[in-house]
């Protein structure tokens, strides 16, 4: 019989662990993993943590040591386009324009940052973070200190990067239009307890209020907010959710709603292309609905089960989303998914662990939440 080629678009967490997993589990064909970054496969919990404060060294984020790929012959094509996939031809089509035929595909595309559409957002300065490449350009802006810093958005990543402006001694302010950081995820109470957290450590913080525009002679200089508040800025970090990258399945006919829609065992609509990671809005069978999660362990996880289920294996992958996070010296864990209308509760009535080893830096404890 002729080699079987499975292509993995999407030289990311989830594709570099879906290839690792094909030939842990014996598939002798052709492997081909392409991505559009010009850097190996590498983990993102780093650009915002570690990396981004000059604790952790640029290899350390990497999945696999550079010569892993030779070694275990997976193809690795870095800084190549995948412009379209042909199912009827069972092609991918290249940038470089080669067509490559495919046995099966996986889909690991990812996300990309939602971006601010406000008068100067072109301006230079304003800093969106989701490559490595992001993440060194925003360390070199931060790591002087001194800098005003203005923070758009008070999710993980927002949280995240004004934790690491403030141990670099910069001044910095946040600005979230919901009544507290995290508000739409963690509701009021636990929100409460990082504004608590971030105010301690100087943060200013704005709540109720957007963006809406930014000043500035080719470099940002200011913010003005919803409210009309003009603060001086020398750096703006804008971390206000991401979009998944879908295009290439909405172009290929796939069904796609708030990411690639795949069953239980990551399979698309076409029974031959299936998807992992942040672009997937997976079935869950312990929680019988969809879900599409962004964190780092789902693509640890969710790139293995869908190279086993391309092999053919039995797979439902039911593992429940977790997410931790790092400010200052505390760390907060959570496993589970929270249903529509739930309640979260602060640290008086969350169950307080050391959080876990394999994890890097200082921490007070981490939140547990089934």
């Amino acid at each position: 019989m002729p080699e079987e080629t499975f292509v993995i678009v999407g030289a990311s967490l989830a594709g570099a662990k879906a290839a690792e997993t094909l030939r842990e589990e014996g598939f002798g064909g052709r492997v081909l993993l392409v991505g559009d970054e010009i850097e190996r496969p590498y983990e993102r919990p780093p650009l915002s943590k570690g990396f981004l404060l000059g604790k952790e060294p640029r290899d350390k984020a990497h999945v696999h040591e550079a010569d892993w790929y030779d070694k275990h012959d997976v193809e690795l094509r870095l800084g190549v386009e995948v412009t379209a996939v042909d199912r009827a031809a069972r092609q991918v089509h290249l940038a470089t324009r080669e067509r490559v035929g495919y046995d099966r595909l996986l889909l690991a595309t990812g996300a990309s940052p939602r971006r601010l559409e406000v008068p100067g957002s072109k301006l230079q300065g304003i800093h969106y973070l989701r490559s490595l490449g992001d993440s060194a350009k925003l360390r070199e802006a931060l790591a002087p200190g001194g800098r005003r810093v203005v923070v758009a958005g008070a999710g993980w990543i927002g949280l995240e990067t004004a934790a690491a402006a403030r141990s670099y001694g910069n001044d910095v302010t946040l600005i979230e239009p919901e009544p507290a950081p995290l508000h739409a995820v963690l509701g009021p109470e636990v929100g409460g307890v990082f504004a608590d957290l971030h105010r301690d450590h100087g943060v200013d913080l704005r709540f109720d209020q957007g963006v809406a525009g930014f000043w500035g002679a080719g470099q940002v200089s200011a913010v003005v907010t919803s409210g009309g508040a003009e603060i001086p800025a020398d750096v703006v970090v804008v971390g206000i959710g991401v979009r998944p990258n879908t295009r290439l399945a909405e172009d290929a006919g796939l069904e796609v709603s708030d990411g690639i829609l795949v069953d239980a065992s990551l399979r698309t609509s076409d029974p031959d292309v299936f998807a992992a990671g942040d672009v997937a809005a997976a079935y869950h069978p312990l929680l019988g609905r969809r879900i599409r999660v962004e964190h780092w362990a789902n693509a640890l996880n969710g790139g293995p089960a869908a190279a086993r289920a391309m092999l053919g294996r039995e797979v439902s992958y039911d593992r429940l989303p977790y997410f931790f996070s790092d400010q200052y010296d505390l760390g907060m864990e959570m496993s589970g998914a929270a249903a529509p209308g739930s309640t979260t509760r602060s640290s008086t009535g969350a169950t307080w662990r050391p959080a876990s080893s394999w994890r890097s830096g200082c921490r007070a404890g981490a939140w547990s939440r089934a």
